[in-house]
C-alpha cells in the first residue's frame, strides 16, 4: 500500500463542507457550467434538504449527465427487459445493469461482452480519445471476474476527402491499435464508414469480450458493513474532469466543441499489469468486487457500488493517491483517469490482497469501508465533503420522457425511391458501376486500418479481417469458441430507424451465422443527436422499437450496452447509428467456415431471393449520390432458417466457404470472394434474373436480405442441395469457382456481361484507402 502524498494543510483551498452547505443557503453555485439545468440543480436541493457542497454538485453532475445516467433513454430502454421470453433467458447470466452481459456457452465456460462509444473525445484529440475507448471497455469485461480475450471497433469518419478526415482517422487507427496491441489482445472484426454525416462528429465505438467459468463471475456490489473500500492502479491526475458530464453529453457546434474538458491519458502497460493482478485477486478469492472506474471516476465507483449492494460507504478522499497534489477534492471526484479499479475487500482478506497489488507493483490505498446506513458519506482531511443517498446518485436520478415527433422531412425522402434511378444495363456501364463499387471507400479493401491491428496474439483466434465475424477459442481441449460480429447501415436508418434497426441485427444474426456459430445474444451501442431534438427522440424511440422486436422474434437477448446522445454538429444530428453486436457460440471452432473460396472446381450457391431493393444501397449512394426510398425488407424468420441451415451444413462439413450479401450486394460479395485467396470464378445471373424477376443491375446491386453466397465441393453437392429443399429455403447454382488457365491471370466471369481480372480487382480496392492516407503498413520480407 502507498500512503499518499498531499499539499499541506496551508496551501489547501477550504473545502466546502456539509456544515458550510447548510450554514451558506443562497450561495451561487456553477451548476449550469457543469451540464446541469436549472430544474436538475432544483431536484438536487429539494433531495437533499439543502443546498449540495461542491463535491456533492461534481457527483450529481457527473452522475446524472447522460452519459451516466441516461435519463432520456431511459423509459425506452426498458423495452428490452420487458421483451423477453423464456429462450431468450436460456443462456444469460447477467443482462442489463451490470458492467457487461454474461452468456453461458456450455462446458462452464461463459463470455462476457459490451460495446461503448467514445465519440467526442475521439474528435477533440482522436489518439487518446480511442485508445481509452479502449482501455475502459476493457475494465468492464476485468470488473466481471474475466480475462480480456478480445477487441473489435466500429468506426464512422467525415468524408474520405475531406482534409480534417485523415487527423481523425490517423489518430484514431494509431489510438486504437496502440492500446490493444499493448495490451496483447487481438482486435477480430469491425466497421469503418465514411459519410460526410460524421465530418464533426465520428463515432468510435469500441467492443471488448472475455471469458471465464462459472464461478468466477463478479457482480459489482457493496455489501457487508466493515469491508473495506480499496482503490488501486494508476494514480488520479486532471485528465479527462468533467468528461462524462460535459464532453459525452454537449454538442459541437460549427466553430469545434463548445466546451473542451482535458480528454483522458491511457497507459496499456499499466492496464496489463492491471489485469493480471486483477485476475490474481480473484483467483485468490480477496475481492467481493471490482469496479472499474470509467465514465465520473471515484463519483461513479463508490456510487454504484454503494447503491448496488443497498449499503453505505465512509470515504476518506485525501488518502486517493494523486499526479497532482495540487487537485481539488471535487476535481479527484470528478477525474476520469485511467487504469483505476476500485475493490471490496473483507478486512481480513485485506493483507493478501495488498500482498498481490505489491506484487504486480501496483499502488493501492484504503479509502474507507463500507457501511450499514445507507449513506454514502466522503470526508477531506476530517470535514465531510458529501452526504447523499448513493441510490439518488447513481441510480433514481431524472428521467424525462422528451417530446417526440415525427420528422417533417422524412416522407419527402421516403417517396424519393432509388427504383426510378436509370439502370444502364449496357455490359459496359455494369463493369464500370461494378468496378466504380469496389473501389468505392465503404467498399474498398480496409487493409491499411486493419493492418495495424495484430489478429492473431493470444494463440486462439480462429476467425479475423476480412472474415464476416471474428471467431476465438475458449477451449483448447474441445475446441469450444466463440464468434462475433457487428453492423449498422445508418443510410437504412435515417430511411427507417425502425426497420434500419431490424436491418442492422439481421446483418450481424447473419455474420455470425455464416461462420458456423449459433446466433446467441447482442450488445449494442446507440449512436443518435441530441435528445432534445424531438425528430431525434423519434428515430430513437422507432430504433429501440425495432431492436427490441428483432431480438424478441429471433429469440436472443439484449445482454447490455451504451446509448450515446449529441452526435451532431450546429442543428445537425449525425444519421441514427444503432450500431448491433451479436455473439454467436461454435462447439467445435474447427468446424469453422471462412468467407472466401480457396479452392477451383467448387459450385456456387446463392440462398435467398434477390428483390428490387436499392434505395438506401451503396449503388445509390456511389452511382447516384442518392439516398431515398424504403430500405430493403427484412424477414427475420427467414434469417433465422438461413441460420439453422448453415449450421447443420457447417455440422456435416457440406460448406467450404459462406459469406453475407449485404453493403454491394452480390457484386461485392463476389468480389471478395476471388480477391481473399486469389481463386477465381464464372458466374450467370440468368436463372436470379428469372426466378426473381429482375434485371441484370438489380441482381448485381440490390440489397436484399436474407441471401448468402456459399461454396460447395462438388462431391457434396447432392447432400447440399437436399439440405437446402428438406428445409425450404430457397437455393440457386450461379457458378463455379476457377483457376487461372495456361498462365492467364484468375478472373470473374460474369457470363454475358463482363469479366474483370483478379489484379484489377485487387489494385482498385486496395488503393482507395492509402491514396487517402499514406501507404498500407505491410509484415517486413522475411
Amino acid at each position: 500500500m502507498t500512503t499518499p502524498t498531499s499539499a499541506p494543510a496551508a496551501a489547501r483551498p477550504a473545502a466546502d463542507t456539509v456544515e458550510n452547505a447548510v450554514a451558506t443557503p443562497e450561495k451561487e453555485q456553477p451548476f449550469a457550467a457543469l451540464g446541469l439545468k436549472p430544474d436538475e440543480y432544483a431536484q438536487i436541493k429539494s433531495i437533499l434538504g439543502r443546498r449540495p457542497t461542491s463535491g456533492e454538485l461534481a457527483m450529481y453532475s457527473v452522475m446524472w449527465s447522460e452519459h451516466c445516467s441516461y435519463k432520456s433513454s431511459k423509459i425506452y430502454l426498458r423495452k428490452f427487459g420487458e421483451k423477453v421470453s423464456d429462450q431468450m433467458r436460456e443462456r444469460l447470466m447477467v443482462g442489463m445493469g451490470q458492467n457487461a452481459g454474461v452468456v453461458d456457452i456450455g462446458e462452464g465456460w461463459a463470455v462476457t461482452f459490451k460495446v461503448e462509444s467514445h465519440n467526442h473525445p475521439s474528435y477533440i484529440e482522436p489518439f487518446q480519445g480511442a485508445a481509452t475507448g479502449v482501455g475502459g471497455i476493457v475494465r468492464d469485461i476485468i470488473s466481471m471476474g474475466a480475462r480480456p480475450v478480445a477487441v473489435m471497433d466500429q468506426l464512422r469518419f467525415g468524408a474520405i476527402d475531406n482534409p480534417d478526415t485523415a487527423r481523425v482517422v490517423h489518430g484514431v487507427v494509431s489510438g486504437i491499435s496502440f492500446y490493444g496491441n499493448c495490451l496483447g489482445l487481438p482486435n477480430i472484426g469491425g466497421e469503418t464508414v465514411f459519410d460526410a454525416v460524421y465530418q464533426g462528429n465520428p463515432l468510435v465505438n469500441a467492443l471488448a469480450v472475455g471469458v471465464l467459468r462459472h464461478e468466477d463471475l463478479k457482480l459489482a456490489n457493496a455489501s457487508g458493513p466493515g469491508n473495506q473500500v480499496v482503490l488501486f492502479g494508476a494514480r488520479t491526475g486532471g485528465d479527462g474532469i468533467g468528461g462524462a458530464s460535459i464532453l459525452a453529453s454537449d454538442t459541437f457546434a460549427d466553430g469545434g466543441p463548445t466546451k473542451r474538458p482535458a480528454v483522458q491519458v491511457g497507459d496499456p502497460f499499466a492496464e496489463k499489469v492491471l489485469i493480471e493482478c486483477c485476475l490474481e485477486l480473484y483467483r485468490g478469492e480477496l475481492v467481493e468486487a471490482i469496479q472499474d472506474l470509467g465514465a465520473a471516476g471515484i463519483s461513479c465507483a463508490t456510487s454504484e457500488l454503494a447503491a448496488n449492494g443497498g449499503s453505505g460507504m465512509r470515504v476518506d478522499l485525501e488518502k486517493v493517491l494523486l499526479r497532482d497534489p495540487t487537485l481539488t477534492p471535487e476535481e479527484i471526484l470528478m477525474s476520469e483517469s485511467q487504469e483505476r479499479m476500485m475493490a471490496i475487500v473483507a478486512p481480513e482478506k485485506l493483507d493478501a490482497f495488498l500482498e498481490v497489488t505489491s506484487k504486480w507493483d501496483v499502488e493501492t490505498s484504503v479509502l474507507g469501508e463500507v457501511t450499514g446506513d445507507g449513506r454514502l458519506k466522503i470526508f477531506w482531511h476530517g470535514e465531510q465533503i458529501v452526504d447523499v443517498d448513493p441510490s439518488t446518485v447513481a441510480v433514481d436520478g431524472p428521467v424525462y420522457e422528451r417530446p417526440v415527433a415525427y420528422p417533417t422531412w422524412i416522407d419527402a425522402l421516403r417517396d424519393d425511391s432509388a427504383t426510378a434511378l436509370p439502370r444502364d444495363l449496357d455490359p459496359a456501364a455494369l463493369r464500370e458501376q461494378f468496378t466504380r463499387l469496389v473501389a468505392s471507400p465503404n467498399l474498398a479493401d480496409t487493409s491499411w486500418i486493419t493492418n495495424q491491428y495484430d489478429y492473431f496474439v493470444g494463440g486462439n483466434t480462429a476467425l479475423a479481417f476480412p472474415d464476416d465475424a471474428g471467431m476465438v477459442r475458449v477451449d483448447e481441449h474441445s475446441g469450444l469458441g466463440f464468434a462475433i460480429a457487428t453492423d449498422c447501415n445508418g443510410r437504412f436508418c435515417q430511411l427507417d430507424p425502425y426497420e434500419g434497426a431490424k436491418l442492422a441485427l439481421a446483418e450481424a444474426y447473419r455474420n455470425v451465422a455464416v461462420t458456423g456459430a449459433i446466433p446467441t445474444a447482442v450488445t449494442d451501442c446507440l449512436n443518435f443527436g441530441s435528445p432534445e431534438n424531438p425528430e431525434v427522440m423519434w428515430q430513437f424511440s422507432q430504433a429501440v422499437d425495432g431492436l427490441s422486436d428483432g431480438c424478441l422474434e429471433l429469440g436472443i437477448p439484449v445482454t447490455g450496452g451504451n446509448v450515446s446522445f449529441y452526435n451532431q454538429t450546429g442543428d445537425q444530428p449525425i444519421f441514427p447509428t444503432p450500431v448491433v453486436g451479436v455473439l454467436g457460440i461454435i462447439d467445435d471452432v474447427a468446424r469453422r467456415i471462412p468467407s472466401g473460396w480457396q479452392d477451383p472446381g467448387e459450385n456456387i450457391y446463392l440462398l435467398g431471393v434477390t428483390a428490387t431493393e436499392l434505395s438506401g444501397s451503396q449503388w445509390a449512394g456511389t452511382i447516384h449520390d442518392h439516398l431515398g426510398g424504403r430500405p430493403p425488407r427484412v424477414d427475420l424468420a427467414q434469417e433465422r432458417k438461413l441460420a439453422e441451415l448453415i449450421h447443420a451444413g457447417s455440422q456435416q462439413s457440406l460448406i467450404s466457404s459462406a459469406h453475407d450479401l449485404s453493403s454491394g450486394g452480390l457484386a461485392q460479395a463476389l468480389a471478395e470472394g476471388v480477391t481473399r485467396f486469389g481463386v477465381g470464378a464464372r458466374v450467370w445471373l440468368n436463372e436470379i434474373m428469372e426466378r426473381d424477376g429482375v434485371d441484370a443491375a438489380t441482381a448485381l446491386f440490390s440489397e436484399s436480405t436474407g441471401r448468402v453466397i456459399v461454396t460447395v465441393p462438388r462431391e457434396d453437392d447432392v447432400k447440399f442441395r437436399g439440405l437446402c429443399e428438406g428445409r425450404g429455403y430457397p437455393v440457386l447454382r450461379i457458378g463455379v469457382t476457377d483457376s487461372a488457365a495456361d498462365g492467364d491471370p484468375a478472373t470473374l466471369e460474369v457470363q454475358g456481361l463482363f469479366t474483370v481480372p483478379l489484379t484489377e480487382l485487387r489494385d482498385l480496392s486496395t488503393s482507395t484507402l492509402p491514396a487517402a492516407f499514406g501507404p498500407t503498413v505491410v509484415e517486413p520480407a522475411a
